[in-house]
């Protein structure tokens, strides 16, 4: 059974940065490219970043370019999402996503 805990949102000043967390269990976890997703307050959930499996190679979605960046430890079965320069626009949850699989998210709120 695929299950994704994510972790590590919180609240934070304009400008701040973030690490989320994304641990893996029930499937082999570096066989799998990684998706990240947002959910912003009444908006739907779109994908903000991709790493692949073996390879590391990422995507971002365009508004985020530059202030994202995904990455990854086979190792502890857990893909991590770094955010810098957080915008107020960068609130909502945030999930990881696996082969059909969501996590449960874990909140971004961006305020002063």
């Amino acid at each position: 059974q695929v299950q994704l805990v994510e972790s590590g949102g919180g609240l934070v000043q304009p400008g701040g940065s973030l690490t989320l967390s994304c641990v893996g269990s029930g499937f082999t976890f570096r066989r799998y490219a990684i998706d990240w997703y947002r959910q912003a307050p009444q908006k739907e959930r779109e994908r903000v970043a991709t790493i692949s499996s073996y390879n590391n190679i990422t995507h971002y979605d365009d508004s985020v370019k530059g202030r994202f960046t995904a990455s990854r430890d086979n190792a502890r079965n857990t893909a991590f999402l770094q955010i810098d320069n957080l915008k107020p626009e960068d609130t909502g949850v945030y999930y990881c996503y696996v082969q059909g699989s969501w996590g449960q998210g874990t909140h971004v709120t961006v305020s002063s």
